[in-house]
């Protein structure tokens, strides 16, 4: 990526974050750290990524489902969705839940409960050889999230059935509800080594780093499905979210409402 791509995408996030925030004011809770963990990935997709056009566009599953507002506002930034849209989310009325629901403009899949996306992305993959269209199947899985079975069956049999057009993103936050992650459950780890031994091309990179995200998806080796364990920061962006599990389904109050819109402010 160049330089002033890399800019632009930053001053898009801080914008796309404010934004999230200013919808967060309108209901008593909604899932505004989960989106900020991941919003560099969507946004990396949707903007550097995915081809959206020709005969076999790529598609795009949010599978971790509670960061769904981090899709919502990149969706909204390409006029699928309307501003009308953001402002009735989950609300009497509007169309937007608090997760992505399939046939709202822009939703391949209805997610939320976890482990269904990259089954689903299996199953695209598989249909697509057979009707041999090409595409790239993108999606986002939270960390968490890997305790379903269902994900590790998935990494199972993507390499198993020669399944090699699914970019896995693994938002590792290192956050559930209950805290961290490696404390609640420290058998998680060693993660790249047990995705990577399941046949995956297995990436690192720093989950709010642009062009990382990018030039990482963009080397690798295309033989195999390819699994990007992005590393990020729960709340990123907003000192007092960063890192603090009680974020996961809260809104600002207006006081704090405020003090993140100032950290947030376009850099001079």
């Amino acid at each position: 990526m160049k330089s002033h791509e890399i800019k632009a995408a930053q001053s898009r996030c801080r914008r796309f974050r404010r934004r999230i925030l200013a919808i967060s004011q309108k209901l008593p809770a909604l899932h505004v750290a989960p989106a900020f963990s991941c919003l560099e990935l969507v946004d990396s997709v949707y903007f550097h990524l995915m081809r959206r056009e020709g005969l076999h566009p790529d598609t795009f599953i949010l599978s971790k489902g509670h960061g769904a507002m981090a899709q919502f506002v990149v969706l909204e930034e390409l006029a699928v969705l309307s501003s009308e849209d953001l402002e009735k989310c989950c609300q009497a009325g509007g169309r937007l839940g608090g997760h992505p629901d399939y046939g709202v403009p822009g939703i391949e899949a209805s997610t939320g409960s976890l482990g269904h996306g990259l089954p689903i992305a299996l199953g695209m993959a598989a249909g697509d050889r057979e009707s041999k269209q090409e595409r790239i199947i993108y999606l986002v899985m939270s960390d968490g999230e890997l305790q379903e079975g269902s994900c590790w069956e998935s990494f199972l049999l993507a390499p198993s059935l020669g399944l090699k057009n699914i970019v896995a993103f693994i938002d590792y936050n290192d956050f559930i509800s209950r805290g961290r992650l490696s404390q609640n459950h420290p058998n998680f780890h060693p993660l790249v080594e047990k995705v990577r031994a399941f046949g995956w091309d297995v990436l690192e990179v720093d989950g709010h780093d642009h062009a990382a995200i990018v030039e990482a998806v963009q080397g690798r080796s295309r033989k195999s499905p390819a699994a990007v364990v992005a590393r990020t920061i729960k709340g990123k962006g907003v000192s007092f979210m960063e890192n603090q599990a009680i974020w996961a389904f809260r809104s600002p109050t207006p006081e704090e409402y405020q003090i993140a819109l100032a950290e947030l402010k376009e850099a001079p």
